[in-house]
């Protein structure tokens, strides 16, 4: 089916940065929608930002001014340039997609396995 893999999560002090990555693959015919969400311990997943296939972005309030989503439409690839990064930061990054296969008429949610942020103090 549909895959999505995620790069580029590690260790940092607060106020560096990170980029992350994650390249859908497989019976692809569409992907309307692309985004990150994340999961702290011990707290709900949240959307942090995501962009549709009109370019419309929307960002999470708590890292609004600090992140940005970009989206390489021809290689289905979604970014995420995390920039002064605080502790509050730390979580698992999701990849998420909302994707057309080529053997269905709707889209379905797809999500990448996670990567790890961490942000020291």
């Amino acid at each position: 089916q549909v895959h999505l893999v995620e790069s580029g999560g590690g260790l940092v002090q607060a106020g560096g940065s990170l980029r992350l990555s994650c390249a859908a693959s497989g019976s692809i015919f569409s992907i309307n929608r692309m985004g990150w969400y994340r999961q702290a311990p011990g707290k709900q997943r949240e959307l942090v930002a995501v962009i549709n296939s009109g370019s419309i972005i929307n960002y999470a309030d708590s890292v609004k001014d600090r992140f940005t989503i970009s989206r390489d439409y021809a290689k289905n690839t979604v970014y995420l340039q995390m920039n002064s990064l605080k502790p509050e930061d730390t979580a698992v990054y999701y990849c998420y997609a909302l994707v057309r296969t080529t053997a269905a008429k709707y889209a379905y949610s797809f999500w990448g396995q996670g990567t790890q942020v961490t942000v020291s103090s």
